[in-house]
């Protein structure tokens, strides 16, 4: 039963994280919010390193096997939210790109050369 509560509470994280980062990916907030969320990572990584036995009695206490286990599950979720945050930044760049060419193409129309054969023809 704890089993079952606790990878729904994982796929329920996963599920929060990608609809909190597609909501506010243009907001301070959000940024501040993934840099604590990555400080907040880093140090729960050297605890786990520092003290395993605590990650192992951690893991038991949410219905998890092994601290090991448990890790794997919050290195999968982190990974998820980085290939997440890493295509969406790749998706707005590719649209500046684009509003840049689209631009600079409107402010730098050239006319095409006009001979003097055309010349003829459009005077008749």
């Amino acid at each position: 039963m704890t089993i079952i509560l606790f990878q729904i509470l994982l796929l329920l994280a996963t599920f929060m994280l990608v609809v909190y980062f597609l909501s506010r990916r243009r907001k301070a907030r959000a940024k501040a919010g993934v840099k604590l969320g990555f400080v907040l990572f880093i140090v729960a990584a050297v605890w786990a390193v520092l003290r395993p036995d605590d990650l192992t009695v951690l893991a038991n206490f949410v219905g998890v096997d092994r601290g090991t286990d448990l890790l794997l599950y919050v290195v999968v979720v982190a990974f998820l939210f980085t290939t997440l945050s890493t295509w969406i930044r790749f998706r707005e760049q590719e649209l500046r790109y684009a509003r840049l060419a689209r631009a600079v193409a409107l402010q730098t129309v050239v006319l095409p050369a006009v001979s003097g054969a055309d010349e003829d023809r459009a005077a008749r």
